[in-house]
C-alpha cells in the first residue's frame, strides 16, 4: 500500500478559446481529464461550448511528490471515439515546496512563490502560490499543447498529512 501524503483539490474553473472539433456545428463538447499516477478524475462535458465554465472540484490523493499532473481536454462524441483537444503537464514541485515551508501564522494572501512560464511548463502566465485561510493555494492558466489553441484556468489547493 502506498504511503498517503495528502490530498490535492483541483478546481477546474473554465476553458478559454478551445479548439473546434465538431466541424458540422463549428463547436465542441469539451471535458477535462486529470491524471496523476494511476488516478484519473474528470469533469462533466459542456455541450457546444468553446469557452466552458465547468466550476468543478476534482480531488486526487498524493503518495509521490515527484508525480506530475497530466491534464487532457477531449470533445465528447456520441458515436465515435472522443476527440483530443489538447493536453498539459503540470509540475507539482513548486507547490509542494511551498507546502513544506510550514507557513502557519503568515498573513492571508501572502505570496510564497512566483512560478514563471518557461519552455518546459505549460503555464500561459505567471502563477502565484499564496497562503490563504490556512491553505496553500495556486491559481493558474494552463496553455494546452498539441492543439491549435486553448487554455484552461485552474486553482489547486493542497492539504498535506504527513510531510
Amino acid at each position: 500500500m502506498e504511503n498517503l501524503l495528502g490530498g490535492l483539490k483541483i478546481h477546474v474553473q473554465r476553458g478559454v478559446k478551445l479548439a473546434v472539433r465538431d466541424v458540422v456545428s463549428s463547436t465542441s463538447d469539451p471535458y477535462v481529464v486529470i491524471k496523476m499516477g494511476k488516478q484519473k478524475v474528470k469533469t462533466k462535458p459542456m455541450k457546444k461550448n468553446l469557452n466552458p465554465e465547468w466550476n468543478e472540484d476534482l480531488t486526487l490523493s498524493i503518495s509521490d511528490l515527484d508525480t506530475p499532473i497530466h491534464l487532457q481536454v477531449y470533445d465528447k462524441d456520441s458515436f465515435t471515439v472522443d476527440d483530443k483537444m489538447g493536453d498539459a503537464k503540470i509540475d507539482i514541485g513548486p507547490f509542494v515546496e511551498a507546502v513544506k515551508m510550514r507557513l502557519e501564522g503568515l498573513p492571508n494572501d501572502t505570496i510564497v512563490i512566483r512560478v514563471h512560464p518557461n519552455r518546459q511548463s505549460c503555464l500561459a502566465e505567471e502563477s502565484k502560490i499564496v497562503y490563504k485561510d490556512g491553505k496553500v493555494v495556486q491559481n493558474m492558466v494552463v496553455r494546452l499543447r498539441n492543439v491549435e489553441c486553448g487554455e484552461v484556468e485552474l486553482q489547486r489547493v493542497f492539504r498535506l498529512e504527513n510531510i
